[in-house]
């Protein structure tokens, strides 16, 4: 499998429109995030984890030929609010799968209710195929199963997915221990990580560090990432051995 991060940025993506942040103002083109964002690929499979508003630029630097599918992790619209650029994928394929809480999916219909439509349907609209994600219950994916890991983004409920030694887990404040144990053997591990002061619904670095320990994979990287974490290059120089502040672009494989 390889895991290829499409963006690795917070809601605002960096640089946050119109801020003056040594970050925002930085020339390296790993302290350029755009919002959050994976594609797993592997035999013949192409399936991304949320389609935030930046899909279709992410899409054209890392060109694929077909996506069968989308899982969400919820419904907040920088994991979602690119949905509608599936349509050339749509055009080729047909109703594109997607996997999401029913809440999740039920928040799409509101937003994106053209999409979901069943009658008088807008000829250029894509379509998609519903396939509800319920805690505790794995599914397949290709030839994959996927375990969800459930955990809370302060009181919201997010999934996080396992697959196989690959687990990925964004806007994460707390997790029950039981769903920790769902991760325990995991190779490697992505979680987000905001900042370095506490925040009220997102992992601050000594948390996300804390949570990795516990973990214990191989390897972790960090995503969902503000400018507030500081320069990419001096981060990485302080986090443990096995640690990686991912970036936009970098490709793992497994």
């Amino acid at each position: 499998m390889t895991i290829t991060f499409l963006g690795t940025g917070t809601s605002q993506g960096i640089p946050v429109i119109g801020s003056t942040h040594p970050v925002c103002l930085s020339e390296n083109q790993k302290d350029k995030r755009l919002r959050v964002s994976v594609l797993l690929s592997w035999d013949d499979f192409n399936y991304v984890i949320d389609c935030g508003p930046d899909f279709r630029q992410q899409m054209l630097k890392n060109p694929i030929d077909q996506l069968d599918g989308i899982l969400f992790t919820h419904e907040h619209s920088d994991h979602t609010a690119g949905i509608d650029d599936i349509r050339p994928f749509f055009f080729k394929q047909g109703d594109i799968p997607i996997y999401a809480h029913e809440r999740v999916i039920k928040a799409l219909k509101v937003r994106f209710d053209y999409i979901f439509a069943n009658e008088n349907r807008y000829p250029g609209a894509p379509a998609v195929e519903i396939n509800e994600v319920k805690k505790g219950n794995t599914f397949k994916i290709g030839n994959l199963n996927v375990v969800p890991i459930d955990v809370k983004h302060n009181r919201l409920q997010v999934f996080g997915y396992r697959f196989q030694d690959f687990a990925y887990i964004t806007d994460i404040k707390t997790i029950e221990e039981q769903e920790v144990k769902k991760l325990k053997g995991t190779k490697v591990l992505v979680v987000s990580v905001l900042r370095i002061e506490p925040h009220h619904s997102h992992f601050n670095l000594a948390e996300a560090l804390e949570f990795i320990a516990k973990v214990n994979p191989e390897k972790a990287y960090l995503t969902h990432v503000s400018h507030l974490l500081g320069f990419h290059d001096e981060v990485q120089k302080s986090l443990p051995k096995n640690v990686y502040l991912a970036y936009d672009n970098l490709k793992i494989t497994l």
